[in-house]
């Protein structure tokens, strides 16, 4: 084949930096130059109206040794990922494993425990706030009182407000770590079942000895992912806890970190003070999900 002239591999050349040039400016317009931009921010105290003036490291310090709101919302995050993430994938596996096995409705079965997955989590935590509603006008409070129980203010009260959240959390996002599963269970050759089967192995033997050693890259990375969707949670307590009380429910019950950073930024405007939280925030997720990546890597072989 000849090759083509220096003028027309030219003038193709620049079409092709033409075309990429368009999601390259929109990636580093609405992506990373607010990176940087926030990160000089978080130098400064900065509210918009005012101008923005240095202060070097005093919202870190302010953050880490003043503050104790923040640790509160790190605590309750703290609570809600060691809550939401153990039960979520232990559950999804279990709902994996059961849906896999020759059974009527499968594709039906998939469908109604994914269906959550695909809807607003928005419209999601509305249903459930409705559902959560206190005295005998909310769904769960109905059902308790015809079983004899007394009502619950579930989220007016500080004991049942963040474990509420995550209960539905739960619900909402099984169905995803539940499809991940499913399709790491196909990966494993039946022929090991069926040799199993032959040397008399049972269900539970099948699933110690086969599916769990197998399945683990799948569960290590469902259980890095489900960290740090956790660790990122902010629609389910803006929408379930933004009342009267503020975002957070009642003595900042339900107030979690990414909640805390959207209260300052977007609420009081210290915009400078809000990106340090971000930053702190990464810093939290990046330290954990490596920690928890070298534990859990280290028993699992590809």
């Amino acid at each position: 084949m000849e090759n083509k002239p220096f003028l027309q591999r030219l003038n193709e050349q620049k079409v092709s930096y033409l075309f990429i040039a368009v999601p390259f400016t929109l990636f580093f317009v609405f992506q990373l130059a607010p990176v940087f931009i926030s990160f000089f921010w978080s130098f400064t105290r900065y509210d918009v109206v005012h101008p923005a003036r240095f202060v070097g490291l005093e919202n870190y310090r302010n953050i880490l040794f003043n503050d104790p709101r923040f640790w509160k919302a790190m605590q309750n995050t703290a609570i809600y990922v060691a809550g939401v993430v153990p039960v979520g994938v232990i559950l999804a596996l279990l709902l994996a494993v059961a849906i896999d096995q020759k059974i009527k409705l499968k594709n039906f079965f998939k469908s109604m425990f994914f269906l959550p997955t695909v809807t607003a989590i928005i419209a999601v935590s509305v249903i459930w706030k409705w559902m959560y509603a206190g005295e005998k006008y909310g769904l769960v409070n109905y059902i308790l009182l015809k079983l004899g129980f007394q009502p619950v203010d579930w989220l007016a009260s500080p004991t049942w407000t963040l474990p509420s959240i995550i209960i539905m959390s739960i619900w909402a996002g099984v169905g995803y770590s539940m499809v991940l599963f499913l399709a790491g269970l196909q990966t494993i050759p039946q022929v090991m079942y069926e040799a199993a089967e032959i040397d008399g192995a049972g269900f539970w033997k099948k699933f110690f000895h086969i599916t769990l050693p197998l399945l683990k890259p799948t569960i290590v990375f469902v259980t890095m992912m489900s960290f740090i969707f956790s660790f990122q949670v902010f629609e389910q307590v803006y929408v379930m806890t933004g009342g009267q009380a503020g975002i957070g429910g009642v003595l900042d019950s339900a107030l979690t970190i990414v909640a805390y950073l959207y209260d300052k930024g977007f609420v009081k405007f210290q915009m400078g003070y809000a990106s340090a939280l971000a930053y702190v925030i990464f810093l939290c997720i990046f330290v954990f999900t490596m920690v928890n990546n070298r534990l859990l890597r280290s028993r699992v072989e590809y």
